[in-house]
């Protein structure tokens, strides 16, 4: 070997080896023998199959009579025994020089890498039992849940209105009724967007925002009425949009009951949405006048899941999470601007 190369030979970090075509190590350099353990000696006087792992043999002879056959080996990857027992993982480069009848080779240990990405496996393999289990406990949920909801809607419809001769009493019943069909048809919904995440699609269609916000407003005209919120729509500019229905009608729903639950206490809670469309982008502005948010403080984590930031008992921090989620989803973006009890604007962009 040429003595001008000796020293990078000898001070590469990396694991530098020279061996012959009958399989044996003829040069090994430093950072070579201290990760495996072996005197120089010792890995010279052995085959060089007998220090890799076992499982590995029979793939690395394969990619050996490659080489023999002047084809270099680049990217390969096996596991050699260190003389303690332990196994390491090396990435190797090797060249054959058929004149010589040699393999120059170059060796990285990637133990480390490898370990990574065994942990990020095990982690990925956890995640899809949990999300298995959370798809099931979906399916489960909305499913048993019509059912009641079912039965609520036929026992209102078997009550005899003619009986009923006090008006608010007449009017609660519709309510009840309206509520739970609303219900009802929600959970059809959800339903529906579990199998088509199952299939791995998310339809869109042309939806009117106008009859989906009287949907919703519908679901929940008790509360609206209890709340006594003015409520102003303009879809004048921007009448429809491609979306989910599904997906619309959750956003337009977590969006209501919010800034109804978050009103500030003797304030009439005012609610404005609109939709306007300028050049390729589509909006949709949804403002309320209630308790707002610190966005110095919470900014950051309004959609976040499990958020609460108000002292509402019925609170679950999931609302806003789930916009968040059906906007992005369908490669949109919300933006949100807020100051305490002076109220709240969600800008919503459409994809184009």
């Amino acid at each position: 070997m040429n003595i001008a190369l000796d020293p990078f030979f000898n001070l590469s970090m990396d694991c530098l080896c020279i061996a012959d075509y009958d399989g044996y190590f003829k040069k090994i350099n430093p950072a070579f023998v201290e990760l495996l353990g072996y005197s120089e000696d010792e890995l010279r006087s052995r085959k060089i199959c007998e220090f890799i792992y076992e499982e590995d043999r029979e793939r690395t002879a394969i990619h050996r009579d490659y080489l023999i056959n002047n084809r270099p080996l680049v990217n390969f990857e096996n596991r050699y025994v260190c003389k303690s027992g332990e196994l390491v993982w090396l990435h190797w480069t090797s060249i054959p020089v058929p004149e010589e009848k040699l393999v120059y080779a170059i060796a990285r240990d990637i133990s480390f890498t490898k370990g990574l990405e065994k942990e990020r496996a095990s982690h990925l393999s956890e995640l899809s039992k949990l999300n298995n289990e959370l798809k099931r406990l979906n399916y489960v949920t909305s499913h048993d849940l019509r059912s009641p909801v079912n039965n609520l809607i036929s026992m209102v419809d078997l009550i005899d209105s003619s009986k009923i001769e006090d008006d608010e009493t007449l009017e609660i019943l519709r309510f009840v009724k309206l509520s739970a069909e609303g219900l009802k048809d929600t959970l059809d919904s959800f339903v529906d967007i579990l199998k088509e995440k199952e299939l791995h699609t998310e339809s869109v269609e042309k939806v009117c925002f106008a009859p989906v916000f009287e949907k919703v407003c519908h679901s929940i005209k008790s509360l609206i009425n209890r709340s006594q919120a003015e409520v102003a729509v303009d879809f004048c500019d921007l009448d429809h949009i491609f979306f989910n229905r599904a997906y619309l009608e959750s956003i337009f729903l977590n969006l209501m009951t919010n800034s109804i639950k978050y009103a500030r206490p003797g304030v009439q809670p005012v609610i404005t949405v609109s939709a306007s469309q300028k050049e390729n982008v589509k909006t949709l502005v949804y403002a309320d006048n209630g308790l707002g948010f610190d966005m110095d403080k919470v900014g950051h984590l309004i959609f976040n899941l499990n958020q609460s930031f108000h002292s509402n008992q019925d609170s679950k921090g999931v609302g806003l999470y789930l916009v968040h989620k059906h906007v992005i989803s369908l490669g949109g973006n919300i933006s949100v601007d807020s100051k305490v009890n002076e109220g709240t604007t969600f800008t919503i962009n459409f994809r184009a």
